[in-house]
């Protein structure tokens, strides 16, 4: 159970006002060996979490909850030093290793961990086990006043909603005052609109008290709801730091690419360079296909990869003409697959293409496999990579 939340085995919390305005920088250099994972890998990064939100993305096994379980201290690191101000949770060359119940640290895992048989305002009230028991009430009334769940006060977990019960967990492990908050893909499960709505009462939270909040995720609209800053791990190494919009728009490495969405990622060759445009085109490897892309610091002849997301490609029965968009690349669709409210078209121009459409699109164009189609793609839908 205390591995599911920090704030249940964390007394000494209660005696803590919430912290000011402006609060401390949490610092983490850790390197420790991944054990269980195939191929075998070493956690090895360097961090400096400012207040606000840091972003946490990557594929599964990346090293994504080691690093949150070594700043709550569920885990040892082999080495490094994980401080939040002056306040030091560990420091390997000076034998320091704080304990899990005196660092303030607030965490929630998918797994809530609600105590069933416990109201909603008793789950909250648990976390501040110390205090009288009018400050209790208080501080349990303003917290789920403040994330919407004040209705629910007298209600068990398993009489409420999913994203009700998230709203608990997440008061829960903020109304001691936490230092830093720590949150491992909370809302995974809920619909758009139910996650939007906690996403906003986060923000508005985040935005009185400031502190360092780590947030893991898998969602790209979770990513951008709430990042100020983005970092992607890979192999316990971090490959990409940035706003959202430079890491997830613009992404510089294959992996990033295909995490955040790019679904046509292709091998090119760098043909002409056109200063005066900012263009320049590269030919895609073992084809003759030629796309006009953003002109970037590449040597005519060098190699690098083109990714292009498949709902930025247009889609036309009919050759189109007077266009601004520069690649007009004529194919033939290969197959159709409808996902949800999208199809996915797939298109064979030389090299195969995915194409997203609507239902609507792909009724209005008639598509089967086998009718002939064109693909526009912009210059500055075609985003470089290094390989």
């Amino acid at each position: 159970m205390a591995n599911a939340m920090i704030p249940l085995v964390e007394p000494h919390l209660t005696h803590r006002a919430p912290p000011a305005h402006g609060a401390d920088v949490l610092s983490a250099r850790i390197r420790k060996r991944i054990l269980g994972a195939e191929p075998a890998f070493v956690l090895d990064i360097d961090l400096a979490l400012a207040p606000g939100f840091t972003i946490v993305f990557g594929p599964s096994g990346a090293g994504k909850t080691t690093l949150l379980d070594s700043i709550a201290g569920l885990q040892r690191p082999d080495m490094g030093r994980i401080a939040i101000g002056g306040t030091i949770f560990f420091d390997s060359e000076r034998g320091v290793q704080m304990p899990v119940e005196q660092r303030g640290v607030g965490y929630v895992l998918q797994d809530l961990a609600l105590f069933p048989h416990m109201t909603a305002e008793k789950n909250v009230a648990y976390a501040l086990a110390g205090l009288s028991r009018q400050e209790r009430l208080q501080r349990t009334a303003a917290m789920l006043e403040s994330f919407r769940i004040a209705h629910l006060s007298a209600r068990k977990p398993g009489e409420i909603s999913g994203g009700e019960r998230q709203r608990v967990a997440l008061a829960r492990s903020l109304v001691p005052g936490p230092r830093v908050l720590l949150l491992d893909e909370p809302l995974a499960g809920l619909d758009a609109g139910t996650k939007s709505k906690i996403v906003d009462d986060l923000r508005a939270w985040n935005g009185e008290h400031r502190i360092p909040i780590v947030y893991v995720t898998h969602h790209r609209d979770e990513v951008f709801a709430l990042g100020e800053r983005v970092i992607v791990l890979e192999n316990g190494r971090m490959v990409a730091q940035g706003t959202p919009h430079e890491v997830m728009t613009a992404p510089r490495q294959e992996m990033v690419a295909q995490l955040v969405g790019f679904e046509n990622i292709f091998e090119a060759v760098v043909r002409v360079a056109e200063e005066h445009r900012g263009t320049m085109t590269c030919r895609i490897a073992d084809s003759q296909v030629e796309l006009e892309t953003p002109l970037v610091r590449a040597e005519i002849g060098s190699h690098l990869r083109i990714g292009i997301r498949a709902g930025d490609i247009l889609l036309a029965t009919v050759e189109p003409y007077g266009l601004s968009a520069r690649n007009v690349i004529p194919g033939r669709v290969v197959s159709l697959e409808q996902r949800d409210i999208m199809v996915s078209a797939r298109v064979d121009c030389g090299v195969e293409m995915e194409v997203q459409l609507t239902l609507a699109a792909r009724d209005a164009l008639q598509l089967q496999p086998g009718t002939e189609v064109w693909l526009i793609v912009k210059t500055y839908s075609c985003h470089l990579m290094a390989r």
